[in-house]
């Protein structure tokens, strides 16, 4: 699984998307999934000023591919909800942040954002995960789902 406890963030007080990416970003880089955590959100960045990764829904999927990554990982947060300059101009309270190495970018990059995106449509899903009070029943309820990764 590319999530663990240390990856998941609960009621983040984040104020900002920036913030949340740096937040979820040092919780990889100490469990040592990143080895230059400036250069990891850089990236993230660069792809947010590209083109915003919120989805609608109250859901954001930040991702960077980076050469920092030193192991694929996918982190979340929940939040009491941040502007994210969505397409629904709705406020965000669902985070997924993906990494993976620069090398590894194209097929693993694609599969998870793929199998997430898949996932994080249906209502039910959403609803679900908003329900989440504990790490423990993240990581429960992301294996039930049979997120394939």
């Amino acid at each position: 699984m590319l999530i663990n406890k240390n990856l998941i963030l609960l009621n983040s007080k984040s104020t900002n998307r920036e913030e949340l990416i740096r937040q979820l970003a040092l919780l990889a880089y100490k469990d040592g999934k990143i080895s230059d955590i400036e250069d990891y959100i850089k990236a993230v960045l660069k792809r947010e000023a590209e083109y915003s990764t919120a989805v609608g829904f109250g859901v954001a999927i930040p991702h960077g591919k980076s050469d920092s990554v030193i192991e694929p990982f996918l982190a979340y947060a929940s939040t009491e909800g941040i502007d994210w300059d969505t397409p629904d101009q709705k406020p965000v309270d669902i985070v997924f942040l993906i990494g993976v190495p620069e090398k590894d970018a194209g097929s693993l990059h694609l599969k998870i954002l793929a199998n997430l995106s898949r996932k994080l449509m249906k209502e039910d899903f959403r609803n679900s995960l908003r329900t989440i009070k504990t790490s423990d029943e993240l990581l429960e309820f992301l294996n039930k789902s049979e997120l394939g990764f």
